[in-house]
């Protein structure tokens, strides 16, 4: 008696606690996404998964429970269990008795030759078909519960989540080695087999409740598929297979796999759960026989048959649309055998399937007892499974191996066509446009000086060893961390005294020359973040963790080519002051054209706690001497929570009892929530994927306060991607579309996020902006400061320059001998090889001939340095220059992508072969095996290839580090061209030191190429 009443006070307590919290992750949501101006986004979010989640949930339960329940009214009772028993003991008994009469083999030929009312199963078949069917909804639990496990632990940036595996025959193969190839597998699925043999009622009960959230839970999470395919945008281009739009595999298929998925579990487990009660029922396990189905099971199990059926059909007319995702012939999408053999086959399945169907429906409907059609039921299905191996397994193969391979190019010739075609379209590959560049190595000192903006601007300064250095001399607490630098360009005033240009001196300058102020300089760029988690131990108390830690103050800037006394790094802006300017700048020049504003940093990349502010403690601005200065959040971010009832939500919502109990609130009390940059742009807009690298930029740009400006933004690049690209070529990260579609600005003091569309003509981010039409604004209105600072993203350039290694090849035959295949070259870092990293670099682009007709890209012929994006590559196999990759970042340039291919005719060298020589050098290797010595080491940096007017330059920095307590200098300069490999304690040496060996300084080192060193 006690343990009901404490059994349902338990599971009133559990509800009212689970109510308690749905309700708390509701209203601080609403309270967060209007403080970030994003509430219709997730007001609509949350109405499209709650209905998606009740209505699947709920047409899921009803269906099996309903069945289930049909079932149990229509199995075998007990009363005939006991009566079937007791005529085969009455039997067995007389048979015992009469066994040695002389009629007995005649009373046992006339009990054999009695009519049955219904078909018996015997034992012998009885117990494999029960447990072929338990074992099957082991196999489901096992798919469905792994889904549900990878969408648990997807992460978090992978924007819209792909389709997984359909419950097909190909799947359950899979599923059956997996679990053979693992005991532990093995054992529970076939614990839970055997168990649903022993208990059926309780256990498919059981996990029909068990699928209705699981299914729920699974298109929950698709819930942007289910938004675009009701606002699609058509992307007026057509596959070649079936003559479809396009936007129909992008917007409209996942929809419908969504829904297969969906359906084949349910329609399936259904008529495996209901044919098992039947089958399990007058106790047929322990008696050794099944009575057969009655004609009331016969007319249910015939409806649940038909509705599977036709599962089964829409998924076979979905598999005709899927081959052009094949992966059977040498190129990807549909390849002859699938044309030729595997679509006729889907064809003919999903008819005769859809006419088995129709006849068992049509049986349900209108049903006979003693129809004479029966036996075709059984018939039908048997054909119909020998029809599946054979369109899946047999005549593919057959195509394949007697058609196809002895004449593949002839035969696959159009179809790899294909995929050349949508796969360069897909990337954005066919806006590349293609030059021929042929160096010719006639660089001169006049031409060094010509392209002085471009020499001033060589990296020198990698931002690994700018880091380590930053955080030995810029720190100054601990608890300060400079996570990330990035690399970006600013147009600064002159400043003539303070200038160290590297390049060899220039003439005086001219009257006309004089007129220049300001000049475009590359430049690291490090934010000063709060890390509390450095904070030490005994100091990390929850009034300092939420209180007082709540921000970092300020940043660095350093030009990427000077160097500082000691081979140290200089800064434009650095440290903090102490005084109203807050920071301190190399030069007033500087400071005019780097605003610094309000250099709070409430919201970044490493700061992952919520903090609370406007509260009675004062939070730490920053250290000044032995003393602390302290200062009062005043930005636009945060959730007001003085008042009782909004500390009580949050506190649910957070799970922090402490804002209840705590004093130290005010009526002005904030909470700030998700302010790490990519949690809060990631909780916004989940169906984007976005860039791994948010860079800072200082600029003047928040017009709308100035009461209380924010000079300091952060910028991050979003990308709509899709798997579902007809043809396209999915590559290692599965994805076979993307655009650079979104620029993201987020206020790094009021945490206000902006999403500018950057690509208009992207036809999914078209959708969403039918979706959410408040959400996204056009780049023009991003205010200029900030778009001079936009640049083309090393992820989205890393993914292009990837397909194109094979996809610059559009010959098939060529493409089919994989005669020109590329690879990215190597370089040395440190003192191990790794791929040569995507650079960007001021310069100006070679004026060369485009290849093929003329372009609209006449602005190339232009002489201006602009910033850019570079990547080199080599031959498969070889380590000579190929091509090089070049994305342009300013102005009307934006996004314009050039590719310099060299001629295969002559040698360029590579970066592989530039470090061969350079550490084969043996002065130059001696150097470094000294620096190699204990307690220190050596750094090779990154090995830039740079293009000056018809000729390329390589440069590589050198950096000396001790083992512990490392603060890398910059200590050599290594410059490579031609023949000429020198090495100088600076650029401006080595320089010098290639166009004029004759006055070369003492510490620089040539060596030829073509000539042996002396020894020693």
């Amino acid at each position: 008696m006690y343990w009901k009443w404490g059994f349902r006070v338990l599971i009133v307590f559990l509800g009212l606690w689970l109510l308690l919290d749905l309700g708390s992750r509701v209203g601080a949501e609403i309270f967060w996404f209007q403080e970030v101006g994003y509430l219709q986004v997730f007001l609509l979010r949350l109405m499209t998964r709650g209905v998606l989640w009740v209505m699947v949930a709920g047409v899921t339960a009803a269906y099996l429970l309903l069945n289930l329940a049909l079932a149990q009214r229509l199995k075998y009772s007990q009363s005939l269990k006991i009566e079937e028993v007791r005529c085969e003991e009455a039997e067995l008994t007389s048979e015992l008795t009469n066994f040695l009469s002389p009629h007995y083999l005649r009373r046992n030929e006339m009990r054999i030759l009695a009519p049955q009312r219904l078909k018996k199963m015997r034992l012998r078949g009885l117990l494999p078909l029960t447990l072929v069917l338990s074992l099957l909804i082991g196999l489901m639990l096992a798919h469905y519960g792994q889904i549900v496990v990878s969408y648990w632990h997807s992460p978090a940036n992978q924007g819209i989540l792909p389709i997984p595996p359909l419950f097909r025959p190909e799947t359950i193969w899979q599923l059956l080695k997996q679990i053979f190839s693992q005991v532990s597998y093995l054992g529970l699925i076939g614990g839970v087999s055997i168990a649903i043999l022993i208990y059926p009622q309780f256990l498919l009960t059981a996990i029909a409740v068990f699928f209705s959230p699981i299914f729920a839970f699974i298109i929950f999470q698709h819930w942007p598929k289910v938004l675009q395919y009701f606002h699609p945008t058509l992307f007026n281009s057509t596959e070649p297979l079936f003559g479809r739009d396009i936007s129909f595999y992008v917007f409209s298929l996942p929809f419908w796999e969504l829904l297969e998925l969906w359906l084949m579990g349910l329609c399936l487990y259904g008529f495996i759960a209901v044919t098992l009660t039947y089958l399990l029922s007058a106790d047929s396990l322990s008696q050794g026989i099944f009575p057969g189905f009655s004609p009331q099971q016969q007319r249910h199990l015939s409806g649940m048959g038909g509705l599977l059926m036709l599962v089964v059909a829409f998924s076979y007319w979905l598999s005709r649309y899927e081959l052009v995702y094949s992966t059977r012939g040498v190129s990807y999408g549909a390849s002859y055998t699938d044309v030729t053999a595997q679509l006729p086959a889907y064809t003919v399945l999903c008819i005769v399937a859809v006419a088995i169907a129709t006849y068992l429906l049509w049986r349900t409907f209108f049903w006979k007892p003693k129809s004479q059609y029966r036996p075709l039921v059984f018939y039908g299905l048997g054909v119909y499974l020998i029809l599946v191996v054979a369109a899946d397994v047999v005549i593919p193969a057959v195509v394949q191996y007697l058609i196809v391979q002895p004449n593949e190019l002839q035969r696959e010739q159009p179809y790899i066509q294909r995929t050349i075609a949508l796969t360069r379209k897909a990337f954005d590959l066919e806006a590349i446009d293609a030059r021929t560049f042929n160096p010719q190595g006639t660089l001169t000192e006049a031409d060094i000086q010509k392209n002085a903006s471009t020499i001033r601007n060589i990296r020198l300064w990698d931002e690994r060893p700018l880091l380590e250095t930053n955080r030995q001399l810029q720190q100054i607490r601990p608890y300060y961390q400079f996570p990330d630098a990035d690399i970006d360009r600013y147009t600064l005033k002159t400043d003539e005294t303070s200038r160290r240009p590297p390049a060899p001196r220039k003439p005086p300058v001219t009257q006309q020359e004089a007129v220049e102020s300001t000049e475009r300089r590359q430049v690291l760029i490090a934010a000063r973040e709060l890390d509390y988690n450095a904070v030490p131990q005994e100091a990390q108390t929850w009034v300092n963790r939420h209180l007082i830690y709540t921000h970092g103050f300020g940043f660095t800037v350093s030009p990427v080519n000077t160097v500082g006394p000691g081979g140290l790094p200089e800064y434009f802006v650095k440290d903090i002051s102490g005084n109203s300017s807050a920071l301190t700048t190399s030069n007033e020049a500087v400071r005019q054209s780097i605003p610094i504003g309000q250099p709070r940093i409430y919201y970044g990349e490493i700061t992952n706690t919520y903090v609370m502010t406007g509260t009675r403690v004062r939070e730490l601005d920053y250290p000044s001497g032995s003393d602390n200065v302290y200062n009062s959040y005043e930005g636009l971010g945060g959730v007001e929570i003085g008042s009782a009832w909004r500390r009580w939500l949050f506190a649910l919502y957070l799970k922090d009892w402490q804002m209840v109990l705590t004093r130290d609130f005010l009526p002005d009390t904030k909470v700030l929530l998700r302010r790490n940059v990519k949690e809060r742009i990631q909780a916004i807009a989940p169906f984007l994927k976005f860039d791994s690298d948010p860079y800072l930029v200082a600029a003047v740009a928040n017009l709308d306060l100035p009461s209380n400006p924010s000079y300091l933004y952060w910028i991050v690049d979003a990308y709509t991607t899709s798997d579902r690209y007809p043809y396209s070529d999915t590559g290692s990260d599965g994805i076979n579309y993307i655009r650079n579609s979104i620029k993201v600005v987020i206020d790094a003091y009021h945490g206000t996020v902006n999403f500018y569309i950057a690509d208009p003509s992207d036809p999914i981010i078209a959708t969403w902006s039918t979706i959410f039409p408040n959400m996204f604004k056009p780049l023009s209105t991003m205010p200029v400061n900030l778009r001079s600072h936009t640049r083309y993203p090393v992820d989205f350039f890393k993914i292009q320059s990837e397909r194109l290694m094979t996809y610059h090849m559009t010959d098939p035959q060529v493409f089919y001998n994989r005669e020109d295949q590329w690879q990215i070259p190597n370089e040395i870092y440190g003192s191990e090889p790794r791929p040569v990293e995507p650079y960007y670099l001021i310069t100006s682009l070679p004026t060369v001939p485009f290849v093929g007709a003329a372009s609209v890209f006449d602005t190339l012929r232009e002489r201006r340095e602009e910033f850019i994006l570079l990547l080199p590559y080599t031959p498969k196999q070889r380590t000579n220059l190929i091509a090089w990759l070049a994305a342009r970042s300013d102005g009307k340039n934006y996004g314009r992508l050039v590719l310099y291919v060299f001629p295969k005719e002559r040698l360029v060298y590579g970066t592989e072969q530039i470090e061969a020589r350079i550490n084969q050098d043996p002065v130059i290797s001696q150097q470094i095996s000294l620096w190699n010595r204990q307690g220190s080491r050596a750094i090779q940096g990154n090995l830039l290839v740079i293009p000056i007017e018809q000729s390329l330059l390589y440069v590589e920095p050198i950096y000396l580090e001790a083992t512990q307590n490392s603060l890398p200098t910059l200590v050599r300069v290594v410059v490579a061209y031609e023949n000429r490999i020198v090495m100088a304690q600076t650029l401006e040496q080595a320089l010098q030191a290639i166009f004029k060996p004759e006055v070369t300084p003492a510490p620089a080192i040539i060596r030829p190429f073509e000539e042996a060193a002396p020894p020693g």
